[in-house]
């Protein structure tokens, strides 16, 4: 490294700079003759050939008033200079324009030489012009008076990094926003279900009071319309409990008893509560008996509420005079209860879509499929919380298979 100090007869010729100790300017002497080359040179081989082997920090030494005196391998590699090309030509060529236009340069050199150190990291410039994030390290170096020779400057290529941070720090103000985002969509949701609650069970009740003849007399003709209306509310209410629980389990605010859990109980409990429903489309309900009670950890409310849905959404979909059958299986680490209809099926391509929130199959003006469309995506959410999963299998035409699994209790 020295040696090609030495070989350059002249440093680069630029306006004259103050050196580190801020004095008065004065013209920049050729390197070869200054006491800083005598210092690399006799710095010992073993030195030079530690430095000069360092690929992955850019290592050389700066005269007083900041040219390049020496250069490594892992500056050739970092800033794109070769030895020839860069040394005697000053270090500013490394910064900004803006960097250099405001002498941050000479700044970081009289911060060293009356400090004994500068470090930061910032943006530098390659020789092909393009920038890094660059960490900076510069020494002064004084002999044994204390007489500044000049500066060791180490700088490492810190982009990958830098823009590793700045992804991090991107992705957790989206985070942010989206947590505030939630948090507010929960407490509007709240505070609607709670307006729109209040005035749809004034509705209910005084329609109870109706139907029973408290207001007088009520003609057949009458009764309809006042089941009808009973039937909106229902309606509406079950749509402010969908949008209400999806918005919990968004914002985590879902809590579980998991517990042993035996399935076939919960399927002794759940088929009444659809009977009715299934009546009057004159669908049969079939539950397949089996030796088994299919012990599960699971939270009770939950597993009921999909399997309510489950069978709700099975009888919606199938014709009069189909079946809904619901069977219960284990394996070797969970088990299941499959609600097995004879309706018109799932075309293959919508099997996943249907688990996605406000997606409803059949859904059009005319249609008598009401609903958010939440039911299967809030189903699968609650199964996925238990540690299980809600899955489908289905043929155009032939029905469909919906399977919640959990795992068994041991």
């Amino acid at each position: 490294m020295a040696d090609k100090a030495e070989s350059l007869p002249q440093s680069n010729p630029r306006p004259a700079s103050h050196d580190a100790q801020g004095d008065a300017p004065r013209k920049p002497v050729p390197i070869a003759k200054t006491r800083l080359a005598d210092t690399i040179k006799h710095g010992g081989r073993i030195y030079q050939l530690m430095v000069e082997s360092v690929r992955d920090y850019a290592i050389f030494m700066l005269d007083q008033n900041g040219y390049v005196a020496s250069w490594n391998r892992g500056a050739e590699k970092i800033n794109g200079y070769k030895a020839d090309e860069i040394i005697g030509q000053h270090f500013s060529i490394f910064y900004l324009e803006e960097d250099v236009a405001s002498n941050h340069p000479q700044h970081e050199l009289e911060i060293a030489a009356s400090e004994g150190r500068f470090e930061e990291e910032r943006t530098r410039i390659r020789k092909d012009g393009s920038e890094f994030w660059a960490s900076v390290v510069i020494t002064a170096v004084r002999d044994e008076e204390g007489t500044l020779l000049g500066f060791a400057k180490v700088t490492r290529d810190l982009t990958e990094r830098r823009n590793a941070e700045l992804r991090a720090l991107e992705d957790a103000r989206r985070l942010a926003e989206s947590v505030s985002a939630n948090l507010a969509k929960s407490g509007f949701l709240t505070a609607m279900s709670h307006e729109l609650r209040t005035p749809l069970n004034a509705i209910g009740g005084y329609t109870e009071l109706l139907t029973l003849g408290l207001g007088g007399p009520v003609t057949p003709e009458q009764l309809d319309y006042l089941e009808r209306i009973r039937r909106s509310q229902q309606h509406l209410l079950g749509i402010i409990s969908d949008l209400l629980n999806f918005s919990r389990i968004e914002a985590g605010h879902l809590t579980y008893d998991i517990r042993p859990l035996p399935l076939s109980h919960v399927i002794e409990g759940v088929m009444p509560l659809v009977e009715p429903q299934a009546a009057a489309k004159a669908i049969s309900l079939e539950t397949d008996r089996t030796d088994s009670i299919c012990l599960v950890l699971g939270d009770r409310a939950k597993v009921d509420q999909i399997l309510l849905n489950l069978l709700s959404n099975a009888i919606k979909f199938t014709g009069p005079d189909g079946t809904v059958r619901v069977a219960c299986s284990e394996s070797v680490n969970t088990a299941s209860i499959e609600v097995i209809d004879t309706g018109a099926g799932i075309p293959a391509e919508k099997l996943e879509a249907i688990f996605e929130p406000f997606v409803q199959l059949g859904r059009s003006l005319s249609s008598a499929h009401e609903g958010t469309g939440l039911g299967l995506a809030i189903s699968r959410e609650l199964a996925r919380a238990m540690n299980g999963d809600l899955t489908v299998s289905s043929t155009e035409g032939s029905g469909s298979t919906f399977r919640l699994t959990l795992p068994r209790a041991k």
